[in-house]
């Protein structure tokens, strides 16, 4: 069961885990632009700075030295702000890595709008589409500490590009360590519902389970599913959740255009149509702000989010 009240960052999750692989295969490297302490990398940097590289404020360079050493048969792995990496690197991401596939793990931090008084050339919000438009690429947004863990073990295993997406902010913990497997084919029903199903990813699960805690109040069943990976979209997953609940709701901070909602979208409106609304930043930048403050302005509350329920449900 989740608790929503004990959380930690996924980025701490991702430091340990670096170390954690690096400890069994030396063939584990990590380069960073000069934000290790705020990526975390920097943990793996005091275990083996053997294996660490910090190019500077050189994203492209970032991510031609990791094709390279990717190509020499080295595992890297390589993180900057979403913002950067995504933005300044794309070029790098689509021409060098992408294009051929090769076996390079791009893991982001800072995405969204919880980079907070940085404002809008920060705040990247249309990441996921960037990163999904890319051919080769998988998408994948852990939810918490134990998943972040495990999609790091399964992106040093799997052979080809992987964007792993984390937020700046601390993420409440929603699965066991002991017990949770991650596959990309299958999402985690955190909460069952009859009524609706609301879909979401990364640290807006939260606030998807306190939306539909709400809404059991009066009398509506949401279930709540992390979809953790969006690139490649499980579609048999999706449409089986379609199947049970009459409505779906997307929940993510992100565009509204081109990122789990759009992928969902995608998927239903071809294979099992059903009522649906996407709930995100729409269609603008950020702005400079405390973070719970940008939420309210933005309408990604649990509150808003269970009104576009109650709507959606009364509309059906």
């Amino acid at each position: 069961m989740y608790d929503l009240n004990v959380c930690s960052h996924n980025r701490e999750a991702y430091g340990r885990a670096l170390v954690e692989l690096g400890s069994t295969n030396p063939d584990v490297v990590v380069l960073d632009a000069d934000l290790s302490t705020s990526t975390k990398t920097s943990i793996f940097a005091e275990r083996f700075p053997e294996r660490f590289i910090d190019v500077g404020i050189a994203e492209q360079n970032l991510l031609d030295i990791a094709a390279g050493l990717a190509l020499s048969g080295k595992i890297p792995f390589v993180s900057t702000f979403s913002i950067f990496g995504c933005g300044r690197g794309w070029e790098q991401i689509r021409n060098t890595i992408a294009m051929d596939s090769i076996n390079v793990n791009i893991v982001c931090t800072h995405a969204g709008l919880s980079l907070g008084g940085d404002g809008a050339t920060h705040q990247a919000l249309e990441d996921i589409a960037i990163m999904r438009a890319i051919p080769n690429m998988q998408v994948i947004v852990p939810a918490d500490p134990v998943e972040t863990r495990a999609v790091v073990q399964y992106a040093a295993a799997y052979q080809g590009p992987v964007y792993i997406r984390l937020s700046r902010r601390r993420s409440p913990h929603l699965f066991d360590a002991a017990g949770y497997r991650f596959d990309p084919k299958s999402y985690p029903v955190l909460r069952e519902g009859d009524d609706v199903t609301i879909l979401s990813t990364g640290n807006m699960i939260r606030k998807a389970l306190k939306a539909a805690e709400c809404l059991a109040e009066d009398g509506i069943s949401a279930g709540v599913v992390n979809v953790h990976t969006i690139k490649p979209l499980a579609r048999d997953a999706i449409c089986s959740i379609a199947k049970k609940t009459p409505a779906i709701v997307t929940l993510e901070e992100h565009n509204v255009i081109g990122g789990l909602g759009s992928a969902v979208a995608e998927c239903l409106v071809q294979d099992c149509p059903v009522p649906m609304r996407i709930i995100g930043v729409e269609d603008r930048f950020g702005c400079s702000g405390r973070v719970d403050e940008l939420f309210e302005k933005f309408n990604l509350t649990p509150a808003h989010v269970a009104g576009v329920v109650k709507n959606l449900v009364r509309e059906r």
